[in-house]
C-alpha cells in the first residue's frame, strides 16, 4: 500500500514541478551563499594586505612623530564568518564584519558600516534560511490541502475506506510519503552546501539540519489538523494560506514594530555627533580641566604633564579624544543597553512563533544575529582600548616611529564562542508539533472519516 501511495505521489506532474521549482530556487539560493562567503573572504584577505602597506606607507612618511603617526593609522578586527553563515546571512549583510579603527575617539568610529544601495538591503538576500522559511511552507501546502477533500468531492473517498483496514493509517501514510519527499529535499540540498560551501560535518550544520527537519514538520503537523477538520479543499487551502501569511509576515512585522516602539534606540548618528561636539569643545575649554578629567580615567598617566611654553601637545591632543568618548559614554550605553532589550525581547517572543523561532536560531547557529553583533561591539570596544594603552605611553613619551616594529600588527579576529543550546532551539518547534498532531488525531478519532 505504501509504496503504491508514493508512486501515485511522485506520478504526478504537479508534484515534480513543485520538487524541482524548489530544488532550483535551493540552488540558486546556495550560489548567493557562496558569493556572500567569497566577498568575506576577499574582503578580509584585501583587510590583512591594506593594514600591512597602509601601517608601512604611513610609518615612512611620518617619521618624527609618532602622535601624528597614529592619528593616521587604523587598525582592523574581523568577526569571523564560519562557513555555515553561508546558509543563514541574517544581518551580516547589513552590519559590517570588519571594523577598522585608529586610537582617537571610538564612538565616532564604532558604527561605521559599509556603503550599499539601500533597496538591496531592503529585499535582502535569498539565502537558503529564506528558502526554507517561505518556500518550503508554500509546497507542503499545496501536497496537503486536498489530501482527503479531493477523493471526498470526487467520490473515490468511499472505494478507499472499503479497501482499507483503518482510514486513519492511509491519511498517516499519505502524510509519511510528502515528509519523506520534503525532508529529502532538505538533505541533498544541506548535502550539496556542505560540499558546495565547504561546511564541515560539526554541531552547528546538524542543529541547522534538526531544525529544518523540524520546521518542514511544524507545516506537516499544521496542515494535519486542518485536514482533520474534514472541510472542502477550497477552504483548506484559504486557510492554510492565511495561516502561512499571517505567521510568515503578519506577525513578524507587528512584532518588530511593537519592539522597535517599546524600545526606541538612539540613532548611532546621534552618538557619532556627541563624541564628535564633545571632542571640538575641548579646543576651546582650560586644558587643566581636560587634563584632570583624564587624568581620572587614567590615573596611571597622571606623572605626564603638559609642557608649560607648548601650544599644543599630543598628550592634550589624545585627551581630548578620550573626553569625547567619555562625555558620549552614557548615550553609548543606552544604545548598547536597548539593543540587548531588543534582542531578548525578539527571542522571548519567538518562542511562541514558530517561524520566526526558527528564523532567530538559524541565525544564531550561523553567528549572524543581532547577539553576535552587540558581542563584536564589546570586543571592538576592548581592541581599542588595548591599542590605546599600549600606545599612549609611547605617544607621550615621544617615542621613536623607528624603534616600534610596526610588522607585529596584524588584523586580529573575534570568535563568537557562544554554545548552541539543543533545548533552546529544538523544545518550542517540538511543542507546538505534538500540540498540532494532537489536536488532529483528537478530531480524526472524533469525526467519522
Amino acid at each position: 500500500m505504501l509504496s503504491l501511495i508514493f508512486k501515485n505521489f511522485i506520478r504526478s506532474k504537479g508534484t515534480k514541478i513543485g520538487l524541482l521549482f524548489l530544488l532550483c530556487i535551493g540552488f540558486i539560493s546556495l550560489l548567493i551563499g557562496k558569493q556572500f562567503q567569497d566577498k568575506q573572504i576577499h574582503t578580509i584577505e584585501q583587510a590583512r594586505v591594506y593594514q600591512k602597506e597602509h601601517i608601512a606607507r604611513n610609518a615612512a612618511f611620518h617619521k618624527d612623530e609618532i602622535g601624528l603617526l597614529l592619528y593616521y593609522i587604523k587598525f582592523s578586527l574581523v568577526n569571523k564568518t564560519l562557513p555555515i553563515n553561508s546558509l543563514a546571512i541574517g544581518q551580516r549583510d547589513v552590519n559590517p564584519s570588519i571594523q577598522n579603527v585608529t586610537i582617537r575617539g571610538l564612538e565616532g568610529q564604532k558604527y561605521d558600516a559599509e556603503l550599499n544601495n539601500p533597496n538591496n538591503l531592503l529585499a535582502g538576500n535569498i539565502d537558503f534560511s529564506f528558502v526554507l522559511i517561505y518556500l518550503f511552507p508554500l509546497l507542503i501546502i499545496a501536497f496537503s490541502y486536498n489530501l482527503i477533500s479531493e477523493e471526498k468531492e470526487s467520490g473515490t473517498w468511499k472505494i478507499v475506506a472499503t479497501q482499507s483496514q483503518n482510514t486513519f493509517f492511509y491519511i498517516l501514510k499519505l502524510f509519511y510519503v510528502r515528509i519523506l519527499s520534503l525532508i529529502a529535499l532538505l538533505s541533498i540540498l544541506l548535502f550539496i552546501a556542505v560540499l558546495f560551501l565547504n561546511i564541515p560535518f560539526d554541531t552547528s550544520l546538524f542543529v541547522f539540519y534538526g531544525l529544518g527537519i523540524l520546521y518542514i514538520l511544524f507545516w506537516f503537523a499544521v496542515c494535519f489538523f486542518i485536514v482533520s477538520l474534514q472541510k472542502h479543499s477550497n477552504f483548506n487551502a484559504v486557510i492554510l494560506l492565511t495561516i502561512w501569511l499571517f505567521l510568515i509576515i503578519i506577525v513578524p512585522a507587528g512584532i518588530n514594530a511593537y519592539i522597535v516602539t517599546k524600545y526606541k534606540v538612539p540613532e548611532a548618528l546621534e552618538l557619532t555627533l556627541k563624541q564628535r561636539n564633545a571632542y571640538h569643545e575641548k579646543w576651546d575649554t582650560d586644558k587643566n580641566e581636560t587634563m584632570e578629567k583624564f587624568y581620572k580615567h587614567y590615573p596611571q598617566f597622571r606623572t605626564y604633564k603638559i609642557p608649560a611654553d607648548k601650544e599644543f601637545t599630543w598628550l592634550w591632543y589624545y585627551a581630548m579624544q578620550q573626553m569625547g568618548d567619555d562625555e558620549s559614554a552614557v548615550q553609548s550605553r543606552e544604545l548598547e543597553s536597548k539593543l540587548q532589550q531588543r534582542n531578548l525581547a525578539s527571542q522571548s517572543i519567538a518562542q511562541f512563533i514558530p517561524t520566526l523561532h526558527t528564523q532567530l536560531q538559524l541565525n544564531e547557529i550561523a553567528h549572524a544575529d543581532l547577539g553576535n553583533q552587540l558581542l563584536f561591539l564589546k570586543e571592538t570596544s576592548k581592541f581599542h582600548e588595548k591599542l590605546r594603552l599600549y600606545f599612549y605611553p609611547k605617544i607621550f613619551d615621544n617615542a621613536p616611529v623607528n624603534a616600534e616594529n610596526w610588522e607585529k600588527f596584524k588584523v586580529e579576529t573575534f570568535s563568537d564562542n557562544t554554545k548552541i543550546s539543543f533545548a533552546k532551539a529544538f523544545v518550542p518547534l517540538l511543542l507546538f508539533n505534538l500540540l498540532l498532531i494532537g489536536f488532529g488525531w483528537f478530531n480524526f478519532t472524533r469525526k467519522t472519516v
